[in-house]
């Protein structure tokens, strides 16, 4: 399959690249700053998505996978990244293309009590502003009707911490959190990446948010 993915130099969008790379897919990347590409045998182009036009980079992809990131440390993190969603959305209508995947954050996921983790007292307000906007992202996503969309919501313990590890294996769920016998709700960005390729590769959330974790 022809993917395009979207921030393929990031945390989760260059091991999501690695993976569909080697699943023998034909990827192509579009980053802002192509000196990060880890795989230079990938196709990419360079190029800021608030500032670029990207429609004509997107025409002729079977799947586009969008892991934008406007960044933890922007001081306008909640607009840049509703403004770069909003951008890449429109942009893969108006390549024509059907199937769009987005990696949000756990954020949007319910507690028991049936309430957002963001609006958690706990929650940590360094990554409050990103993980408000992707839950507003969500919102607007689902209102989509001309995309084949998917929005995957990560595990609550998704972060360096549980990198370098790749089971191939998870669990998965829609709007709560998926918990191990203890109570964690745990996935590696490897294991992120193989939950994306298999959802490229075999679609099951078609106009739905979905989680995984071991």
């Amino acid at each position: 399959m022809r993917v395009i993915v979207i921030g393929g130099t990031g945390f989760v969008g260059s091991k999501i690249v690695n993976e569909l790379a080697d699943r023998g897919h034909l990827i192509k990347t579009i980053v802002r700053n192509a000196d990060k590409i880890e795989n230079k045998s990938i196709e990419f182009v360079e190029k800021d998505v608030l500032n670029d036009a990207i429609t004509n980079d997107l025409t002729g992809a079977d799947v586009v996978v969008s892991a934008y990131n406007a960044g933890w440390t922007n001081p306008d993190l909640y607009n840049d990244f509703l403004k770069g969603s909003r951008v890449i959305e429109q942009a893969v209508v108006n390549a024509g293309v059907k199937r769009y995947i987005v990696v949000g954050g756990a954020g949007s996921l319910f507690d028991k009590e049936g309430n957002q983790l963001v609006d958690s007292a706990d929650f940590p307000e360094n990554i409050k502003p990103g993980a408000v906007a992707a839950r507003d992202y969500l919102n607007e996503l689902k209102q989509n009707q001309a995309l084949d969309w998917t929005f995957f919501s990560p595990a609550i313990e998704m972060h360096p911490g549980t990198s370098g590890i790749r089971k191939g294996t998870y669990r998965t769920g829609l709007d709560h959190p998926v918990v191990d016998e203890n109570g964690r709700s745990v996935l590696s960005v490897e294991d992120v990446a193989v939950a994306i390729a298999d959802e490229v590769e075999h679609p099951k959330h078609i106009k739905q948010r979905f989680t995984a974790a071991y």
